[in-house]
Parts: C-alpha cells; sequence; structure tokens
C-alpha cells in the first residue's frame, strides 16, 4: 500500500515531534500494510517553511533510521505546499518537490476556509509548464463542505483529488464523513492517503478507510484508487474516472 501525504519527518512540522514518533508511526504504518511513504511536510503555508533540500536531507536521515532497525518502509520526498500567487516562480528556484522525479504531480493544500482567487489562472498555468495539481483533503475544505460541486471546474480543468483516510471513517465528525463518502460515490475523489501526524487522532486509518469503501463501492474501486497512488507516485499517466455532480435532495409535501 502507498501512502501518497503523510507527516512523518520528525521536527519540522506540525507531524512528528522526534525521532522516536517517526519510528512509532513508521511501525505503524507497516502494520497497516503500508509499503511506501511519501513524506509531506507543510511548505509554505505561513507557519513553516520546507524547502526541497531540507527535505531531501531529512528523509534520508529518517530512511537510515528504518533500516538499521529493520521496518520495512520506503520513504521519498515531497511536499504539502500551500497555494500561492508565486509557486510557479518557486518551482523555479527549485524549492518545491513532487511527488515524483518527472516533476509532473504536485500536491496543492488550500487555506481551510478559502478557495482563492486566482486559483483556477494559478492552475491553468501549472498545466501549461506540464505540473498537474493535486488537490489534498478537499473534504475539510469549509467551502467544499458548503457546495462540494465547487471541485467540478477543477475537476474539468484536468485537476487531482485527495482524500484523507480518517475523514471517511468519521475521526473528523459526521459531517465531513458525509462529504467525503458523497465525494467518492460521485468519482470526484480519485485517490486516499493519510495525512497522518501522529498515531493517536490522526494516525494513519488507511485500512479502514479501504475497507469501508470497498463495502461501500466494491473491490474494483478501491484497486482503481490504489492504482492512481502509484501512477502518481510514478509520475505515470493516470486513467480519470468520470466524475458527477452531486444533485441535492429537493424536499416537498409528497
Amino acid at each position: 500500500m502507498i501512502d501518497l501525504h503523510c507527516h512523518i519527518l520528525p521536527g519540522i512540522d506540525d507531524g512528528a515531534k522526534t525521532i522516536d514518533d517517526s519510528l512509532d508511526m513508521a511501525r505503524m504504518a507497516v502494520k497497516q500494510g503500508i509499503t511506501h511513504i511519501l513524506c509531506t511536510p507543510h511548505h509554505n503555508n505561513g507557519k513553516y517553511d520546507n524547502p526541497a533540500e531540507q527535505v531531501i536531507t531529512h528523509v534520508a536521515t529518517l530512511q537510515k533510521e528504518l533500516d538499521q532497525r529493520s521496518i520495512p518502509l520506503t520513504l521519498y520526498e515531497g511536499q504539502e505546499v500551500r497555494i500561492s500567487g508565486d509557486l510557479l516562480e518557486q518551482i523555479q528556484t527549485n524549492d518545491i518537490l513532487f511527488t515524483d522525479l518527472e516533476n509532473r504531480y504536485i500536491l496543492i493544500e488550500f487555506p481551510s476556509n478559502d478557495i482563492p482567487a486566482y486559483t483556477e489562472r494559478l492552475f491553468f498555468e501549472l498545466l501549461k509548464a506540464g505540473h498537474i495539481p493535486v488537490i489534498v483533503h478537499p473534504e475539510r475544505n469549509s467551502k467544499f463542505i458548503e457546495d462540494p460541486n465547487r471541485l467540478l471546474p477543477f475537476l474539468e480543468m484536468g485537476m487531482l483529488t485527495q482524500l484523507t483516510a480518517p475523514s471517511y471513517v468519521g475521526v473528523f465528525g459526521k459531517q465531513i464523513e458525509r462529504i467525503a463518502k458523497q465525494m467518492v460515490s460521485h468519482n470526484m475523489i480519485y485517490m486516499m492517503a493519510s495525512d497522518a501526524h501522529n498515531i493517536k487522532k490522526r494516525g494513519f486509518f488507511m485500512k479502514k478507510a479501504y475497507d469501508a469503501i470497498e463495502k461501500d463501492m466494491g473491490v474494483e474501486h478501491v484497486a482503481v484508487m490504489q492504482q492512481m497512488a502509484k501512477d502518481v507516485l510514478n509520475g505515470d499517466g493516470i486513467q480519470r474516472p468520470i466524475f458527477r455532480e452531486i444533485k441535492k435532495k429537493k424536499f416537498g409535501l409528497f
């Protein structure tokens, strides 16, 4: 199993605080069947800055610790990049890490309560430069919670989406669980990752969430999501499912 979004690197953001925390997270990941993790510390979000060179060093250090303890987990360098108007300039200065070595896919985080007005223009410019944004945890953004169909224009442009596993199994509450399930059932979510920060409430929940999706949507749906995670890590082309608008229920007397 591949986890494309994880805050396992110690002491550089709001995830693991110490190397022992990182090792505990690694052991938990392995127990859930995770074999590969894209390490994605927050970057450029106003609180944390983790430019590419520093992340690469941290990943190499943690991988060495895992190998010395025979923990069977392979780490890759990445970032959870907060959307910003100067993102293209940051890419040009090599501060940004993509999910893959081809610089094809990039994990993009929106502010929790906003979809910036410049988003569509920025995404167009990224696509033109050969970079495909992956919108992370849209089910936890208040604007998408108000109206999940706000995702549709971005999907039509060719963006990808990544669900946080705990969202699907109620860790963040019933409302986010409901939105997550709506998005998945309408093919508005293409892949899933843990966004794990620790081994407690912000743990992995990957197996539990995949089991729930298999129950709701079938084993083939899970296989498609897992294949897409693999393709994004490898920088390969993907087969996008056909997404659908979420119809609002109409209320009447009869």
